[in-house]
């Protein structure tokens, strides 16, 4: 009996359809989504300019071959760097990424909306230069706020029901994949030339997540997502010179995605794509760490104060027991030695000892002249955590989407503490009214790390109004963070 395969080209598999039909058709009407999309794009970029600091950073950024510029290619903020797009859109998100403190959205998978900035701003700005070059129009800022709304959408809704972390991928496939589609959609393409760029990006090999986890945590973790967007300009860029797809990527029997990567299940989605990550995502405003931890940061600030008004100390203490929910368990329950910052900051024992001991968490924390204090380490072996299913329930409830964390401090003379619980960190979307004052002095914190006085009221002037960094030229908002 014949087990001849069918050679017959399958019509796109659903998937890639309902993305690229989302980036081309669908029109965002939500003054809400547009209104967090700058604040989410000047978080993201403070967050750029303070990884600049750090010269772990800064050698991964310029041009591969040193000495490079483009004409008219896309600046780098916080640089003289002008790069092509594919190389800026890896420098602005690795700058963006590094330090663990841009957006985060939590669902079935994890990840970070806002690393797809790299891509979409880089190509934004590259096409904007050689727009005005040409004689023709630029894109406006409100086009990368388009774009960022919509890769957010991407990103979230397809991590709402489906985990890559459990079959060992990284969620930076999620970026690669939202980026292709929207700078795709920038750069002009036809519809079947998207899609075609969709099929490549899930038709890669994926990232594993071994730099993220024990005993392997490293760095790559911070350089990831730049890799990723970039990835997706290049992808992009390739479809753009006709270069065929894949329509049944996914579906394939035997050699596709879902059967390769995924065990054999197909995408499962919660609901349809519109606007609803960018309004619901969560901002890392307080502290540089992962999400997961948030609240427990929190948690420990406020400890650090009772202590103080207990006369005790961090010597008094017996254990902490951290009541969480099932993924923090699994990502940051680290016990043992930590190598590096970014073992350091996916740790919760640490970056809670960190707080109640010194009443602050800081990127700077995670660095070895900080780390190496023997109290830290002393702390964080007497911090335990346990899984509340509520909490856990309460994570996936789509009305809720908390991340509550609560800690009880018991003394070495059998006494504790009330324990402290925070279910919503000040980044979320039920604590805005709190948060954004917040993140805005964050971002003056950044812009003052790297600029003068006076271009940083520039930069502000446009940046805290709505209308006129929506009409600006991208090129000139660019141009704002060159040094």
């Amino acid at each position: 009996m014949s087990t001849a395969i069918s050679n017959v080209r399958p019509q796109p598999d659903q998937v890639l359809v309902d993305i690229v039909d989302y980036v081309l058709d669908y029109e965002i009407a939500s003054p809400l989504a547009y209104e967090t999309a700058r604040n989410c794009l000047i978080d993201t970029l403070g967050c750029g300019l303070e990884a600049l600091e750090y010269p772990a950073c800064r050698k991964l950024l310029g041009p591969i071959v040193p000495g490079t510029i483009v004409p008219n290619g896309a600046k780098v903020p916080g640089t003289q760097f002008q790069l092509d797009p594919v190389q800026a859109a890896f420098n602005i998100g690795a700058m963006i990424r590094w330090l663990d403190f841009n957006d985060t959205w939590l669902a079935a998978e994890w990840g970070h909306p806002s690393d797809n900035l790299g891509g979409i701003l880089a190509t934004a700005d590259w096409l904007s230069r050689s727009a005005v070059a040409a004689g023709k129009p630029p894109l406006t800022m409100r086009d990368v706020l388009t774009g960022m709304i919509k890769a957010h959408e991407i990103q979230g809704c397809i991590a709402l029901e489906n985990s890559f972390n459990k079959v060992g991928l990284d969620h930076v496939v999620l970026v690669k994949v939202a980026s292709t589609a929207v700078v795709a959609q920038m750069l002009g393409l036809s519809r079947e030339e998207i899609l075609n760029a969709v099929s490549l990006a899930w038709v890669d090999g994926q990232s594993l997540r071994t730099y993220r986890h024990a005993p392997n945590t490293g760095s790559r973790k911070s350089w990831a997502a730049g890799d990723a967007t970039s990835r997706a300009v290049r992808l992009a860029l390739i479809a753009r010179t006709g270069e065929m797809g894949y329509p049944s990527v996914l579906t394939a029997r035997t050699w596709g995605f879902y059967d390769v990567l995924f065990k054999g299940k197909p995408f499962e989605f919660q609901r349809p794509y519109g606007s609803y990550v960018m309004e619901n995502v969560l901002f890392k405003i307080s502290f540089p760490a992962e999400f997961h931890s948030q609240t427990a940061v929190e948690c420990a600030m406020r400890i650090h104060d009772l202590l103080k008004q207990a006369g005790k100390s961090a010597d008094d203490i017996e254990k902490i027991t951290i009541r969480t929910h099932e993924a923090c368990i699994r990502i940051i329950d680290k016990k043992g030695p930590l190598n590096n910052p970014a073992d350091r900051d996916h740790c919760i024992q640490y970056m809670v000892a960190v707080p109640i001991l010194f009443g602050r968490l800081t990127a700077a924390d995670y660095e070895d002249d900080v780390a190496r204090d023997p109290r830290i380490d002393a702390l964080r072996d007497r911090i335990d955590c346990v899984e509340d299913p509520v909490f856990t329930q309460d994570y996936h409830d789509p009305d809720k989407r908390s991340i509550a964390n609560a800690l009880t401090v018991t003394f070495k003379d059998g006494s504790k503490l009330d324990e402290v619980v925070c279910e919503y960190p000040i980044g979320h979307k039920r604590r805005r009214a709190d948060g954004i004052p917040l993140l805005e002095a964050k971002f003056r914190t950044n812009l003052a790390r790297q600029f003068p006085a006076r271009q940083q009221d520039k930069i502000l002037d446009v940046s805290l109004d709505q209308a006129r960094l929506e009409a600006m030229p991208v090129h000139e908002y660019v141009d704002l963070y060159v040094i």
